[in-house]
């Protein structure tokens, strides 16, 4: 194995022989399989830079070239999750819902100055895939994970070899398991794809499945701010990242749709028995598709469920923050009330004796200012008695 370097190869090149093996190749096929299938995965850049030559390669393996709009299609960074057919290939692009380590070649809207770290670097690149019956071609972002993280699974030595402990037990395990695979089909090549589609679905279902890093980033950050929404004497000062996320969660509900959306068009062309005519594929790997076509739905089905719940516990926390608030603001209100009622007769006492008449009761008397000062002591410490006794000064639990 070559060592891994921090620049991305431009392409990648898979020999699959179903219930046999997949190995890399060095360079681009420019011949039909004898057996099997390719798995040509580039780059945007490189596809962009050196089109004429992968065209070549197309021409070679299938006897076909791309269509000048979907290679238009396959380059472009804007497009959404989308479908679209010849009589010869199918193509399909579907946007990624996952994090990278620096910069996403294509970040949310409004993401930039604002929002959490975490939405900055989702990258939201499309990958694009032109499905032929011996060739599939996949084009990923420069950054994109989905290509490697597969490739090492697809090419990965079954575990009884990987664990031998010298090379004569390998040559006996490796003979082995040849004549395994050659007597036993139905049980060889576990884990190996069947066909270009069955390898595109399995692409698309690493590409929905990675989601699971966003999420938990996502949902830490939202936790974090739903506490700090909840807490009566905090006070929260990220709104406009809080808007930018619920913005950004809406945006990744549309992705969400958009891909199940090109899916279930691609399944219609499976259910309407067009590849089946095309490609010749045997009616029992036709149903497996079939299978695998719909559980790749049911996961992107899951995913935009938990970002719609995303969105949902958001909102009703911010709904929260707002009830407590509004609680906190009447508590206030309701002591200030109660402290105007108390005083209210004081000031009323206070105001009569200190009216400017001659005569005024109580005046004269030595101890006039004890017996009013007294009166008055009574009456706020009866009315204070009467408002804890109805609960109006009570503090309600938190």
């Amino acid at each position: 194995m070559t060592e891994a370097t921090t620049t991305p190869a431009p392409f990648r090149v898979f020999h699959v022989q179903p219930g046999a093996s997949a190995a890399e190749l060095d360079a681009l096929p420019l011949r039909p399989p004898p057996v099997g299938f390719y798995w040509v995965a580039c780059t945007r850049a490189a596809l962009e830079a050196d089109l004429a030559r992968f065209q070549a390669m197309v021409q070679a393996v299938t006897g076909l070239q791309l269509v000048d709009l979907h290679v238009t299609d396959l380059l472009s960074t804007q497009l959404p999750s989308h479908y679209d057919y010849t009589s010869q290939y199918d193509l399909l692009v579907m946007r990624q819902l996952a994090t990278t380590n620096g910069t996403a070649e294509q970040p949310l809207p409004r993401t930039v100055r604002g929002g959490p770290p975490v939405l900055r670097r989702i990258d939201t690149s499309p990958v694009g895939l032109a499905l032929f019956d011996a060739l599939l071609l996949s084009v990923h972002p420069a950054d994109c994970t989905v290509r490697d993280a597969y490739a090492e699974r697809l090419v990965a030595p079954p575990p009884a070899v990987a664990q031998l402990l010298n090379a004569d037990q390998a040559e006996e395990a490796a003979d082995t398991l040849v004549c395994h695979l050659n007597t036993s089909p139905s049980v060889a090549g576990v884990g190996l794809p069947g066909s270009t589609a069955d390898l595109m679905l399995r692409l698309i279902n690493h590409i929905v499945d990675n989601y699971l890093e966003l999420r938990r980033g996502l949902s830490r950050q939202l936790d974090h701010w739903q506490v700090a929404l909840l807490n009566p004497r905090g006070r929260f000062n990220h709104w406009s990242s809080l808007m930018v996320a619920r913005l950004a969660l809406h945006h990744l509900t549309e992705i969400c749709e958009d891909q199940r959306s090109a899916l279930q068009a691609w399944s219609g062309a499976l259910d309407g028995g067009r590849m089946a005519c095309d490609s010749g594929l045997a009616q029992r790997e036709l149903e497996l598709l079939k299978v695998r076509s719909r559980d790749v739905l049911e996961h992107i089905a899951r995913v935009a469920h938990h970002v719609r719940r995303l969105e949902q516990s958001t909102e009703a926390a911010v709904q929260m923050h707002f009830s407590v608030q509004n609680n906190r603001t009447n508590e206030i209100m309701r002591v200030l009330t109660v402290l105007t009622a108390v005083f209210l007769p004081l000031n009323l006492i206070a105001g009569i004796f200190g009216m400017n008449f001659e005569v005024l009761p109580f005046v004269d008397q030595d101890n006039g200012f004890w017996g009013a000062l007294l009166v008055m002591l009574l009456i706020a410490g009866g009315l204070t008695v009467y408002f804890w006794r109805n609960r109006y000064l009570a503090r309600t639990g938190r």
